[in-house]
């Protein structure tokens, strides 16, 4: 049995606010659960989760989403919108003849409107991908863990896609920034089976490492570039 992903945690310091911005700009609906404040997604277009917390953001996030366009009017349009809905311009070294448009949303969390015809996005649905900073090695770390499959393995890059396809997740190879704060963005997971402690020892052995466990009685991992996840207990 494999672990499921049940969602990209996001800390906010208003996380309904932080939530209703992101399903305006994903076209989606706000529940609420006991984990948080939830946009669920469906087989092919991971759902989000956002949590309270009173962390600063001081470091760009190792992992920001990808919005995917089907025309130059429909990518400004998009932007137009998360603009209007409190988003923001943001320079991150993007050259002049890039297509792509890096956003900030209303707390600091860096994301990319995707220009139309992107190949690599083809197919993939709105939320066509998570970037992440990240190794080889924790790509192949995720494909094991989720049992997604590598749809990408060159030059370091690695890319993992559900058997049922959709959003991507993908990891730029090195360099890779040095880990200096708890991630703002983390993967929440389910157990295999329903049992906790096999999925934790499972994902010990493919190079996971225990950190704790929270006030839930979920397990918090770190993968093995020392991003921290979450197991979910029963």
């Amino acid at each position: 049995m494999l672990a499921r992903l049940l969602a990209v945690t996001i800390d906010a310091h208003d996380a309904a606010r932080l939530a209703q911005f992101w399903a305006d700009v994903l076209g989606r609906e706000v529940v609420e659960d006991a984990g948080g404040t939830l946009l669920p997604g469906d087989d092919t277009q991971l759902s989000l989760r956002f949590v309270p917390s009173r962390a600063e953001k001081v470091v760009p996030n190792r992992i920001h989403l990808h919005l995917t366009s089907t025309s130059h009017a429909d990518q400004q349009q998009r932007v137009a919108t998360a603009l209007g809905l409190g988003a923001a311009h943001l320079d991150v070294g993007q050259l002049p003849e890039e297509e792509h448009i890096v956003l900030a949303d209303p707390e600091g969390n860096e994301f990319c409107v995707i220009e139309p015809g992107n190949a690599f996005l083809a197919g993939c649905g709105l939320l066509g991908e998570l970037t992440c900073d990240g190794t080889r090695e924790v790509g192949l770390f995720w494909s094991e863990a989720l049992g997604w499959p590598l749809v990408w393995d060159q030059d370091q890059e690695t890319a993992i896609q559900s058997p049922h396809g959709g959003t991507k997740i993908a990891w730029g190879g090195p360099p890779v920034a040095p880990k200096e704060v708890r991630n703002r963005l983390r993967f929440d997971l389910a157990p295999a089976g329903g049992d906790q402690q096999a999925e934790v020892d499972r994902l010990i052995s493919l190079g996971a490492t225990r950190l704790e466990v929270g006030e839930d009685g979920s397990v918090v991992l770190a993968d093995p570039d020392g991003n921290e996840f979450c197991v979910r207990g029963n």
